[in-house]
């Protein structure tokens, strides 16, 4: 039997339906919660006729469903399957979850675990203060990098030139008046996290938003998430954070540091 090359044979495996398939429900967000059937072929990339045996398929299936007056398609609660099978499934939550409803308790303030995805990173675990937040941040919520405490948390735990080669594919742009973009500023920024062992964030992403956070390790000495602790500006200056919460924070990432080494 001839050997098909390694690339050649990725090429002959990978299904392009499923490919549109997926691209039809990540379609769907904040911004288009409801859409018509050229405007789902439009988000996701693909024609109208691909688009039209995708969303029959997942009516068929429960996943979508077509608005009886306004003719408009959108997401069902079936949808969240996918999603909640991921989180199901991460023995790194369950491991992380005490850990962060101490240092949730500890801080009065909300706590979270990120994990990486590309340049963004993704909420998994969330623990909520019962104090008012700047940014309801739900879980599967992203967040980029090059601009994030957890996402610079993550970068200083990363060799210099990974990290800075992801920094520089990053989308850099400016959030708030207080957002570095410039790549050497960035990597000034998850520098000063590596030495310190946690990085910060002052109202880069959203005003009113302060963030602590500190990197998680796996088994290989590499990162596989991070733990941050949200300090509004309303509440806590950086100073005060640097000393009353870096200290829990830090604990907090090594003891999951501890759990994610025997899992991973």
């Amino acid at each position: 039997m001839t050997e098909i090359p390694p690339g050649e044979e990725r090429h002959l495996l990978f299904n392009q339906s499923v490919e549109k398939g997926l691209a039809v429900l990540r379609a769907f967000n904040a911004q288009r919660r409801t859409m018509h059937l050229a405007e789902i072929a439009e988000a996701a990339g693909i024609n109208k006729s691909s688009a039209q045996r995708m969303v029959f398929t997942f009516e068929q299936l429960g996943y979508i469903r077509k608005h009886p007056a306004t003719r408009r398609y959108q997401l069902t609660p079936r949808a969240m399957e996918i999603g909640f099978a991921y989180l199901a499934a991460n023995a790194l939550i369950d491991a992380a979850n005490p850990f962060l409803a101490e240092l949730a308790k500890l801080s009065a303030e909300t706590c979270n675990l990120t994990e990486p995805d590309g340049l963004d990173m993704v909420y998994v675990a969330r623990f909520v203060s019962a104090q008012s937040v700047p940014v309801h941040m739900p879980i599967g919520s992203r967040i980029p990098m090059y601009c994030a405490a957890s996402g610079r948390a993550w970068l200083s735990a990363l060799p210099e030139d990974e990290a800075r080669a992801l920094v520089q594919r990053s989308d850099r742009v400016a959030h708030t008046a207080a957002t570095k973009t410039q790549v050497d500023d960035i990597m000034d920024a998850v520098r000063q996290a590596r030495e310190r062992g946690y990085a910060t964030n002052q109202e880069e992403l959203y005003l009113g938003d302060m963030t602590l956070a500190a990197p998680v390790l796996g088994a290989r000495g590499r990162p596989v998430a991070a733990v941050h602790v949200v300090a509004p500006t309303s509440r806590w200056t950086m100073e005060e954070a640097r000393q009353r919460l870096a200290p829990a924070l830090l604990q907090c990432a090594r003891a999951v540091s501890s759990s994610a080494r025997l899992i991973d």
